[in-house]
Protein backbone atom coordinates (compact mmCIF):
# COMPACT_ATOMS: atom_id res chain seq x y z
CA UNK A 1 0.00 0.00 0.00
CA UNK A 2 1.36 3.43 -0.94
CA UNK A 3 0.11 6.68 0.52
CA UNK A 4 1.58 10.15 0.46
CA UNK A 5 -0.36 12.88 2.33
CA UNK A 6 -1.66 15.66 0.07
CA UNK A 7 -0.64 13.63 -2.95
CA UNK A 8 -2.07 10.87 -5.04
CA UNK A 9 -3.14 7.73 -3.18
CA UNK A 10 -2.35 4.43 -4.77
CA UNK A 11 -3.36 1.14 -3.13
CA UNK A 12 -2.03 -2.35 -3.73
CA UNK A 13 -4.80 -4.81 -2.89
CA UNK A 14 -5.02 -8.57 -3.35
CA UNK A 15 -7.78 -11.14 -3.51
CA UNK A 16 -7.33 -12.99 -0.23
CA UNK A 17 -9.00 -16.06 1.28
CA UNK A 18 -11.15 -13.80 3.47
CA UNK A 19 -11.75 -11.17 0.82
CA UNK A 20 -9.69 -8.21 -0.40
CA UNK A 21 -6.60 -7.37 1.65
CA UNK A 22 -3.73 -4.91 1.48
CA UNK A 23 -0.61 -6.23 -0.21
CA UNK A 24 2.47 -7.01 1.91
CA UNK A 25 1.05 -5.73 5.19
CA UNK A 26 -1.23 -7.15 7.91
CA UNK A 27 -2.95 -3.79 8.35
CA UNK A 28 -6.72 -3.87 7.83
CA UNK A 29 -7.93 -2.64 4.46
CA UNK A 30 -10.84 -0.42 5.42
CA UNK A 31 -8.94 2.39 7.24
CA UNK A 32 -6.44 2.73 4.38
CA UNK A 33 -9.22 2.64 1.81
CA UNK A 34 -11.20 5.28 3.73
CA UNK A 35 -8.18 7.57 3.84
CA UNK A 36 -7.34 7.02 0.18
CA UNK A 37 -10.90 7.78 -0.94
CA UNK A 38 -10.53 11.35 0.32
CA UNK A 39 -8.67 12.07 -2.89
CA UNK A 40 -10.72 13.76 -5.58
CA UNK A 41 -10.74 12.27 -9.04
CA UNK A 42 -11.49 8.97 -10.73
CA UNK A 43 -11.27 5.56 -9.10
CA UNK A 44 -9.60 3.12 -11.47
CA UNK A 45 -9.02 -0.53 -10.56
CA UNK A 46 -6.42 -2.39 -12.64
CA UNK A 47 -6.00 -6.15 -12.75
CA UNK A 48 -3.74 -8.59 -14.55
CA UNK A 49 -4.02 -11.98 -16.19
CA UNK A 50 -2.29 -15.37 -16.31
CA UNK A 51 1.17 -16.02 -14.79
CA UNK A 52 1.06 -13.20 -12.22
CA UNK A 53 0.55 -13.72 -8.48
CA UNK A 54 1.13 -11.42 -5.50
CA UNK A 55 4.32 -12.09 -3.56
CA UNK A 56 5.94 -14.14 -6.35
CA UNK A 57 9.06 -12.05 -6.92
CA UNK A 58 9.16 -10.45 -10.35
CA UNK A 59 5.95 -12.34 -11.22
CA UNK A 60 4.18 -10.28 -8.56
CA UNK A 61 1.97 -7.79 -10.42
CA UNK A 62 2.94 -5.14 -7.86
CA UNK A 63 6.53 -5.43 -9.09
CA UNK A 64 5.47 -5.50 -12.71
CA UNK A 65 2.69 -3.90 -14.80
CA UNK A 66 0.62 -2.76 -11.78
CA UNK A 67 3.51 -0.90 -10.15
CA UNK A 68 4.25 2.82 -10.26
CA UNK A 69 7.94 1.86 -10.43
CA UNK A 70 8.26 -1.70 -11.82
CA UNK A 71 11.21 -3.80 -10.66
CA UNK A 72 10.86 -6.21 -13.57
CA UNK A 73 12.90 -5.50 -16.69
CA UNK A 74 10.88 -7.89 -18.84
CA UNK A 75 10.03 -6.53 -22.30
CA UNK A 76 6.35 -6.79 -21.39
CA UNK A 77 6.74 -4.50 -18.37
CA UNK A 78 4.98 -1.17 -18.60
CA UNK A 79 3.56 0.78 -15.65
CA UNK A 80 -0.20 0.82 -16.08
CA UNK A 81 -0.72 3.26 -13.17
CA UNK A 82 1.66 5.87 -14.58
CA UNK A 83 0.23 5.56 -18.08
CA UNK A 84 -3.28 5.99 -16.65
CA UNK A 85 -2.26 9.27 -15.04
CA UNK A 86 -1.16 8.30 -11.54
CA UNK A 87 2.09 9.16 -9.81
CA UNK A 88 2.64 12.80 -10.78
CA UNK A 89 1.20 14.16 -7.52
CA UNK A 90 -1.67 16.17 -8.99
CA UNK A 91 -4.56 16.68 -6.58
CA UNK A 92 -7.17 15.45 -9.04
CA UNK A 93 -5.44 12.15 -9.86
CA UNK A 94 -7.98 10.23 -7.82
CA UNK A 95 -7.46 6.74 -6.44
CA UNK A 96 -5.60 4.05 -8.34
CA UNK A 97 -5.97 0.46 -7.17
CA UNK A 98 -3.73 -2.39 -8.31
CA UNK A 99 -5.72 -5.57 -7.75
CA UNK A 100 -3.66 -8.75 -7.59
CA UNK A 101 -4.83 -12.35 -7.57
CA UNK A 102 -3.32 -15.84 -7.83
CA UNK A 103 -2.91 -16.29 -11.58
CA UNK A 104 -0.03 -18.78 -11.54
CA UNK A 105 -0.13 -22.57 -11.88
CA UNK A 106 -1.72 -24.25 -14.88
CA UNK A 107 -4.14 -22.41 -17.14
CA UNK A 108 -6.94 -24.54 -15.69
CA UNK A 109 -6.01 -23.54 -12.14
CA UNK A 110 -5.73 -19.88 -13.08
CA UNK A 111 -9.09 -19.98 -14.85
CA UNK A 112 -10.73 -21.25 -11.66
CA UNK A 113 -8.86 -18.74 -9.51
CA UNK A 114 -10.01 -15.88 -11.74
CA UNK A 115 -13.61 -16.60 -10.85
CA UNK A 116 -12.76 -16.69 -7.13
CA UNK A 117 -10.89 -13.41 -7.49
CA UNK A 118 -14.03 -11.91 -9.01
CA UNK A 119 -15.87 -12.46 -5.73
CA UNK A 120 -13.09 -10.65 -3.89
CA UNK A 121 -13.13 -7.80 -6.42
CA UNK A 122 -16.89 -7.42 -5.94
CA UNK A 123 -16.32 -7.26 -2.16
CA UNK A 124 -13.81 -4.44 -2.71
CA UNK A 125 -16.17 -2.51 -4.98
CA UNK A 126 -19.01 -2.81 -2.46
CA UNK A 127 -16.68 -1.54 0.25
CA UNK A 128 -15.74 1.48 -1.86
CA UNK A 129 -19.40 2.34 -2.41
CA UNK A 130 -20.08 2.02 1.34
CA UNK A 131 -17.28 4.46 2.14
CA UNK A 132 -17.84 6.84 -0.78
CA UNK A 133 -21.39 6.41 -2.12
CA UNK A 134 -21.93 7.54 -5.65
CA UNK A 135 -18.28 7.70 -6.69
CA UNK A 136 -17.92 6.17 -10.18
CA UNK A 137 -15.59 3.19 -10.41
CA UNK A 138 -13.77 2.16 -13.60
CA UNK A 139 -11.78 -0.97 -14.36
CA UNK A 140 -9.16 -2.12 -16.83
CA UNK A 141 -8.09 -5.75 -17.14
CA UNK A 142 -5.96 -7.94 -19.38
CA UNK A 143 -6.48 -11.56 -20.44
CA UNK A 144 -7.88 -13.64 -17.54
CA UNK A 145 -8.38 -10.38 -15.70
CA UNK A 146 -11.44 -9.97 -17.92
CA UNK A 147 -12.87 -13.12 -16.30
CA UNK A 148 -12.20 -11.56 -12.89
CA UNK A 149 -14.14 -8.42 -13.83
CA UNK A 150 -17.05 -10.26 -15.47
CA UNK A 151 -17.32 -12.65 -12.51
CA UNK A 152 -17.56 -9.69 -10.13
CA UNK A 153 -20.68 -8.42 -11.91
CA UNK A 154 -22.70 -11.36 -10.53
CA UNK A 155 -22.08 -10.18 -6.95
CA UNK A 156 -22.84 -6.48 -7.43
CA UNK A 157 -25.97 -4.33 -7.60
CA UNK A 158 -26.74 -2.03 -10.48
CA UNK A 159 -24.61 1.08 -11.06
CA UNK A 160 -21.63 -0.44 -9.24
CA UNK A 161 -19.25 -0.04 -12.20
CA UNK A 162 -19.26 2.88 -14.64
CA UNK A 163 -16.91 1.60 -17.35
CA UNK A 164 -14.61 -1.39 -17.83
CA UNK A 165 -11.99 -1.94 -20.53
CA UNK A 166 -11.16 -5.59 -21.25
CA UNK A 167 -7.88 -6.12 -23.11
CA UNK A 168 -7.68 -9.37 -25.10
CA UNK A 169 -10.06 -10.97 -22.64
CA UNK A 170 -9.57 -14.69 -21.94
CA UNK A 171 -13.22 -15.56 -21.45
CA UNK A 172 -16.20 -16.89 -23.39
CA UNK A 173 -18.90 -14.83 -25.06
CA UNK A 174 -21.72 -16.81 -23.42
CA UNK A 175 -20.15 -16.31 -19.99
CA UNK A 176 -19.90 -12.60 -20.73
CA UNK A 177 -23.56 -12.55 -21.82
CA UNK A 178 -24.56 -14.03 -18.46
CA UNK A 179 -22.55 -11.35 -16.64
CA UNK A 180 -24.04 -8.59 -18.80
CA UNK A 181 -27.55 -9.78 -17.94
CA UNK A 182 -27.03 -9.01 -14.23
CA UNK A 183 -28.05 -5.69 -12.70
CA UNK A 184 -24.42 -4.56 -12.55
CA UNK A 185 -23.80 -5.82 -16.07
CA UNK A 186 -26.73 -3.96 -17.57
CA UNK A 187 -25.59 -0.65 -16.05
CA UNK A 188 -21.85 -0.95 -16.77
CA UNK A 189 -20.22 0.08 -20.04
CA UNK A 190 -17.96 -2.69 -21.34
CA UNK A 191 -15.31 -1.94 -23.97
CA UNK A 192 -13.94 -5.16 -25.43
CA UNK A 193 -10.51 -4.46 -26.96
CA UNK A 194 -9.50 -7.11 -29.48
CA UNK A 195 -6.78 -7.61 -32.06
CA UNK A 196 -6.22 -10.34 -34.59
CA UNK A 197 -2.70 -10.63 -33.13
CA UNK A 198 -4.41 -12.47 -30.26
CA UNK A 199 -6.15 -15.10 -32.42
CA UNK A 200 -3.76 -17.88 -31.44
CA UNK A 201 -4.44 -17.25 -27.74
CA UNK A 202 -8.19 -17.19 -28.35
CA UNK A 203 -7.80 -20.51 -30.16
CA UNK A 204 -5.86 -22.01 -27.23
CA UNK A 205 -8.53 -20.92 -24.75
CA UNK A 206 -11.26 -22.49 -26.88
CA UNK A 207 -9.34 -25.75 -27.17
CA UNK A 208 -7.87 -26.08 -23.68
CA UNK A 209 -10.80 -24.92 -21.56
CA UNK A 210 -14.17 -26.22 -22.74
CA UNK A 211 -17.02 -23.79 -22.04
CA UNK A 212 -19.31 -24.68 -19.17
CA UNK A 213 -22.87 -25.65 -20.12
CA UNK A 214 -22.33 -24.76 -23.78
CA UNK A 215 -21.28 -27.20 -26.49
CA UNK A 216 -20.37 -24.42 -28.88
CA UNK A 217 -18.82 -21.20 -27.68
CA UNK A 218 -16.30 -18.63 -28.75
CA UNK A 219 -13.92 -16.31 -26.96
CA UNK A 220 -14.32 -12.57 -26.46
CA UNK A 221 -11.90 -11.99 -29.32
CA UNK A 222 -14.80 -12.73 -31.66
CA UNK A 223 -16.81 -9.87 -30.19
CA UNK A 224 -19.33 -9.10 -27.47
CA UNK A 225 -23.02 -9.07 -28.34
CA UNK A 226 -24.38 -5.87 -29.87
CA UNK A 227 -25.85 -4.09 -26.84
CA UNK A 228 -26.26 -0.41 -26.01
CA UNK A 229 -23.59 -0.67 -23.28
CA UNK A 230 -20.99 -2.72 -25.16
CA UNK A 231 -18.32 -1.81 -27.69
CA UNK A 232 -15.95 -4.05 -29.65
CA UNK A 233 -12.79 -2.16 -30.50
CA UNK A 234 -10.35 -3.95 -32.80
CA UNK A 235 -6.93 -2.36 -32.37
CA UNK A 236 -5.45 -3.65 -35.63
CA UNK A 237 -8.38 -2.56 -37.79
CA UNK A 238 -7.10 0.16 -40.20
CA UNK A 239 -10.39 2.09 -40.16
CA UNK A 240 -10.45 2.08 -36.36
CA UNK A 241 -6.90 3.43 -36.15
CA UNK A 242 -7.65 6.07 -38.79
CA UNK A 243 -10.72 7.33 -36.94
CA UNK A 244 -8.92 7.37 -33.60
CA UNK A 245 -6.10 9.31 -35.24
CA UNK A 246 -8.56 11.93 -36.44
CA UNK A 247 -9.80 12.18 -32.84
CA UNK A 248 -6.27 12.91 -31.66
CA UNK A 249 -5.05 9.45 -30.66
CA UNK A 250 -2.08 8.24 -32.68
CA UNK A 251 -1.92 4.49 -32.08
CA UNK A 252 0.81 2.53 -33.81
CA UNK A 253 -0.34 -0.14 -36.28
CA UNK A 254 0.20 -3.80 -35.47
CA UNK A 255 3.65 -5.04 -36.44
CA UNK A 256 3.36 -8.68 -35.38
CA UNK A 257 1.22 -11.63 -36.38
CA UNK A 258 1.02 -13.07 -32.88
CA UNK A 259 1.01 -11.07 -29.64
CA UNK A 260 -1.08 -11.42 -26.50
CA UNK A 261 0.18 -8.15 -25.00
CA UNK A 262 -0.25 -5.76 -27.92
CA UNK A 263 -3.44 -4.28 -26.42
CA UNK A 264 -1.39 -2.52 -23.76
CA UNK A 265 2.13 -2.44 -25.25
CA UNK A 266 1.23 -0.81 -28.58
CA UNK A 267 2.54 2.78 -28.61
CA UNK A 268 -0.28 5.27 -28.21
CA UNK A 269 -2.93 3.01 -26.65
CA UNK A 270 -2.70 4.26 -23.08
CA UNK A 271 -3.50 7.92 -23.81
CA UNK A 272 -6.72 6.61 -25.35
CA UNK A 273 -7.52 4.30 -22.42
CA UNK A 274 -6.69 7.11 -19.99
CA UNK A 275 -9.19 9.42 -21.63
CA UNK A 276 -11.87 6.71 -21.82
CA UNK A 277 -11.60 6.12 -18.06
CA UNK A 278 -10.80 9.58 -16.74
CA UNK A 279 -13.23 11.46 -19.00
CA UNK A 280 -16.02 9.02 -19.85
CA UNK A 281 -18.53 11.82 -20.45
CA UNK A 282 -16.32 13.12 -23.25
CA UNK A 283 -16.43 9.71 -24.92
CA UNK A 284 -20.03 8.40 -24.70
CA UNK A 285 -20.18 4.78 -25.71
CA UNK A 286 -23.07 5.57 -28.07
CA UNK A 287 -20.86 7.95 -30.05
CA UNK A 288 -17.96 5.49 -30.03
CA UNK A 289 -20.24 2.78 -31.37
CA UNK A 290 -21.33 5.10 -34.18
CA UNK A 291 -17.83 6.29 -35.07
CA UNK A 292 -15.91 3.01 -34.92
CA UNK A 293 -16.35 -0.26 -36.82
CA UNK A 294 -18.30 -2.56 -34.52
CA UNK A 295 -17.80 -6.04 -35.92
CA UNK A 296 -14.23 -7.38 -35.61
CA UNK A 297 -12.51 -8.86 -38.64
CA UNK A 298 -12.79 -12.65 -38.94
CA UNK A 299 -10.31 -14.71 -36.95
CA UNK A 300 -7.01 -15.62 -38.59
CA UNK A 301 -7.03 -12.51 -40.81
CA UNK A 302 -3.37 -11.98 -39.92
CA UNK A 303 -2.52 -15.68 -39.87
CA UNK A 304 -4.66 -17.09 -42.66
CA UNK A 305 -1.84 -19.10 -44.19
CA UNK A 306 -0.73 -20.39 -40.79
CA UNK A 307 -4.15 -21.09 -39.29
CA UNK A 308 -4.10 -24.38 -37.37
CA UNK A 309 -6.66 -27.08 -37.80
CA UNK A 310 -9.34 -27.06 -35.14
CA UNK A 311 -8.59 -30.09 -33.02
CA UNK A 312 -10.11 -30.57 -29.55
CA UNK A 313 -7.40 -31.08 -26.96
CA UNK A 314 -9.23 -30.16 -23.76
CA UNK A 315 -8.60 -32.38 -20.76
CA UNK A 316 -11.64 -34.49 -19.86
CA UNK A 317 -11.41 -33.55 -16.18
CA UNK A 318 -11.94 -29.85 -17.01
CA UNK A 319 -15.28 -30.32 -18.74
CA UNK A 320 -17.28 -29.02 -15.75
CA UNK A 321 -15.30 -25.82 -15.17
CA UNK A 322 -17.56 -23.00 -14.03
Amino acid sequence: MLWEPDRMPFLQINAGPEGPALHATPQPLRPSLTQALRAQGPIIIMTHGFKFAPGQGLDCPHNHILSLSPLSRCWKTLSWPRHLGYGAGHRDEGLGIAFGWAGRGTIWQAYRQARNAGHSLAHLIRMIHQIAPGRPIHLIAHSLGARVVLSALHDLPGDSIRRAILLCGAEYIETAKAALSTDAGRSAEIINVTTRENDLFDFLLERLIPPARFRENRSLGRGLPDLSNTLNLQLDHPATLARLSRAGFSIAPAKTRICHWSAYLRPGVFPFYRDLLRHPDDWPISELRTALPYQPDPHWTRLRRLAPRILPVARPETAALP
